[in-house]
């Protein structure tokens, strides 16, 4: 479930068992500003952002997206986009060797089938490293 902004913040900082003052000292805002933030009334400026997450020892995301950890759906997705990357890949391989096979690909129809697939191959290695 995810939570509004105010949430992480009130939530994380009674976790780690600071008061709001506490809080704000060492963000260099006052107590007022920290009170306003958990209770969805303004919010951090950007600047403040890293600074806020550090104090609370949570990542940048897991702060802005209101949860702990890497959203499933984020995972789902990169999953997905590494299997069609390397399903383009491997399908036009296969197109090209088949319609070769068929007499139904000269040069001109192939080239640009297999850069294609080498195009997805270059990608899914760029994310697989990131």
């Amino acid at each position: 479930m995810e939570k509004s902004l105010g949430s992480v913040i009130a939530d994380r900082r009674k976790e780690k068992k600071m008061t709001q003052l506490e809080l704000a000292q060492k963000l260099g805002v006052t107590d007022k500003a920290v009170s306003k933030w958990e209770r969805d009334l303004s919010c951090p400026d950007i600047g403040t952002l890293p600074v806020l997450a550090r104090e609370l020892d949570l990542s940048l995301d897991e702060l802005l997206q209101g949860r702990a950890g890497k959203a499933p759906e984020k995972e789902k997705l990169d999953a997905l986009t590494s299997l069609v990357l390397k399903g383009v890949a491997l399908a036009m391989g296969i197109g090209v060797t088949v319609l070769s096979v068929l007499g139904q690909a000269g040069q001109e129809q192939a080239v640009p089938m297999l850069g294609l697939g080498l195009a997805c191959l270059a990608l899914w290695t760029l994310k697989k490293e990131n």
